[in-house]
């Protein structure tokens, strides 16, 4: 690893402290170094807030060193007004010359014209340190951009003997597989993401909250399958305490109540996980987990529609019931938590 790759890796660091806050944002890190030392670092908090640049910037406490240092930063620097003003402009008037860059940003509004803008200012600029590295660490956003969709999480706990449900639940609740420290994993992984999503028979027989009251975080946007508007209305998910999408075929009798609920109208003859991919990208969702059940999960798998598959295997054994999910993908990691098992794919 050379000296640009170390700052490099220092800005992927810093930028990970966003995730799930800095929506529809990127996940950005900046480091300023003089001297092979760092002066000056920062990430992009919020959406709204300051970038990463500026917070590097700020925290750098004698200013006249900018104009003899180096400003490293994980994805390319804006140069549109948005909420705030353009990094690149910042990086031009604080006289820092050199510049070296991850990756270019997919952003229509900002896609090289960043970088240009640094070159023709006279910044001497390098792009492309550890640059897979740091697309993967905005898969959310470049898939968004490039593919015009969200990034897909497919996240389903099944028992020993290969079943995701039991045949029959006798009380309206969930039925738990893994453990306590599974579930509040999969709580944190919930503030991560923009939206969850669940089908009918999930929101019928288990009737989920799908918020994240196991961990402190944002909670995602909520969206449920049902055709004919068959969930009961006393159900958590139309509750309107979180805003909730609900696809379906059919025209509510009356409009909701609540601003919070909002229905999309679907043809269920169709294409249905391209068509929700459709209205996910339209209310600019990046990101989506796709929580069952089994029959809304395979969907996927077989449209080739996901990214991402993080399976938990517990202990318990229900003998027959719902079959998990049929795919194949690539095992990225593997985890113990207690006598859980949780194993990653990525679909390649």
């Amino acid at each position: 690893m050379n000296i640009h790759e170390k700052y490099i890796k220092r800005c992927n660091e810093l930028a990970k402290n966003g995730l799930g806050s800095t929506y529809p944002n990127p996940l950005v890190g900046s480091v300023i170094v003089h001297k092979d030392k760092i002066i000056g670092e920062g990430w992009h908090q919020k959406a709204g807030a300051p970038h990463a640049e500026v917070n590097a910037v700020n925290s750098v406490k004698d200013k006249s060193l900018l104009k003899k240092s180096t400003i490293y930063v994980s994805l390319e620097p804006c140069s549109h007004f948005g909420k705030t003003p353009p990094c690149s402009d910042l990086i031009i008037a604080k006289g820092i010359k050199k510049v070296v860059i991850g990756c270019v940003d997919p952003f229509a509004e900002v896609a090289g014209r960043g970088i240009k803008k640094l070159m023709e200012a006279g910044c001497e600029v390098q792009v492309g340190l550890l640059e897979k590295e740091c697309q993967k660490l905005n898969k959310r956003f470049f898939t968004f951009h490039q593919k015009k969709r969200p990034y897909i999480i497919l996240k389903w706990a099944q028992t020993a003997d290969g079943f995701i449900a039991p045949e029959i639940q006798e009380k309206r609740e969930p039925v738990w597989i893994t453990n306590q420290y599974s579930k509040q994993l999969v709580h944190k992984w919930r503030s991560e993401e923009q939206a969850i999503l669940v089908g009918t028979h999930t929101a019928i027989a288990d009737n989920p909250q799908l918020n994240t009251r196991l961990w402190e975080g944002k909670n995602p946007v909520r969206v449920v399958i049902d055709k004919g508007l068959k969930i009961p209305k006393e159900s958590a998910l139309l509750d309107g305490s979180i805003k909730t999408i609900v696809l379906t075929e059919k025209e509510p009798q009356k409009a909701p109540e609540n601003e919070n609920l909002v229905f999309e109208k679907l043809d269920f003859q169709q294409n249905l996980p391209e068509q929700i991919c459709e209205v996910l990208y339209r209310n600019n969702l990046q990101s989506v987990i796709i929580e069952g059940g089994a029959k809304t999960l395979q969907s996927f798998i077989d449209a080739k529609l996901w990214d991402e598959a993080r399976v938990f295997t517990g202990i318990a054994e229900f003998h027959k019931g719902i079959k998990a999910p049929e795919f194949s993908g690539k095992m990225v990691s593997q985890t113990s938590l207690e006598r859980d098992n949780l194993k990653i794919y990525r679909n390649d």
